[in-house]
């Protein structure tokens, strides 16, 4: 399937961030916010990557899948950390070529491979993987229900996805559900809930919690850590283009603030 204009500007947009979170202002940024300094763009603390690797029983011989990946933030760190076997894919080619330079400077070896591949047409054979993640990627897809299908089927029948995602909070007016698609990820849009929506595709959740609060921290890190390393981005963005993000910065936190916008680790295996 062909992606939209949308969806290929997306594509394009994401690439030019990874290429720019490589820049040495922006790593020291990411470890200030996140504890790692991959270039990701995903709000995954490295606190958060450990429970999450926890979740998923990863260790030596587990095979993971980790779906939009980008320049290998956590897939790398788990690669490292645990041993597991691990397939990263994404669509943008230059985050995954980023990925697989990184592979090499952490001495990785052969336990990483890449697939340039779309979530909804993913080339494995069912059953392919013992576990699955994505961190902060539905909710920047469209087709969030064929998304969660082919994870459904790459999955063997034991085996466990788990994932957080920026959501739309429920019964909102329409000013406000506004304001969230406004200050959300590129295609926050769902036609249901995610438990509605895992449900329908076959998924049984184990567990689900909220983790908004621990988002909005993670935002107020991020700008106090830019605002510590102005002389650097103004030289990156320019001074249009650093209060332009600034101004955007605030907006989404207070959209979160607000409780317009809610972020969920769900924890899920094959119905």
């Amino acid at each position: 399937m062909s992606p939209s204009p949308k969806e290929q500007a997306q594509t394009e947009q994401f690439a030019a961030i990874y290429r720019r979170n490589q820049l040495p202002v922006m790593r020291s940024v990411e470890r200030q916010v996140c504890g790692c300094d991959y270039g990701g763009t995903s709000w995954t603390t490295r606190k958060e990557a450990d429970e999450i690797a926890g979740l998923l029983g990863l260790r030596e011989g587990v095979h993971l899948l980790d779906l939009g990946s980008g320049s290998g933030w956590p897939a790398l760190y788990w690669a490292e950390t645990t041993g597991c076997n691990t397939v990263l894919t994404d669509l943008p080619f230059d985050s995954l070529r980023l990925a697989a330079r990184r592979v090499i400077d952490d001495g990785l070896g052969t336990s990483c491979c890449f697939a340039l591949a779309s979530g909804i047409e993913l080339p494995f054979s069912d059953g392919a993987f013992d576990a699955i993640s994505h961190s902060d990627v539905l909710c920047c897809l469209p087709d969030k229900f064929a998304v969660l299908r082919s994870c459904h089927q790459a999955l063997r029948r034991d085996g466990r996805m788990v994932f957080p995602v920026i959501s739309i909070a429920l019964g909102l007016g329409e000013a406000d559900y506004q304001r969230a698609v406004e200050n959300g990820p590129p295609f926050i849009e769902a036609d249901m809930d995610y438990p509605k929506l895992l449900q329908r595709t076959g998924w049984v959740i184990d567990q689900c919690w909220d983790v908004t609060e621990n988002f909005a921290a993670t935002y107020r890190r991020l700008m106090d850590a830019e605002a510590g390393e102005v002389k650097a981005l103004l030289d990156l963005f320019g001074v249009a283009g650093l209060a332009e993000r600034q101004a955007g910065q605030r907006e989404k936190l207070r959209a979160i603030d607000d409780g317009l916008l809610c972020r969920e680790i769900f924890s899920v295996r094959r119905g």
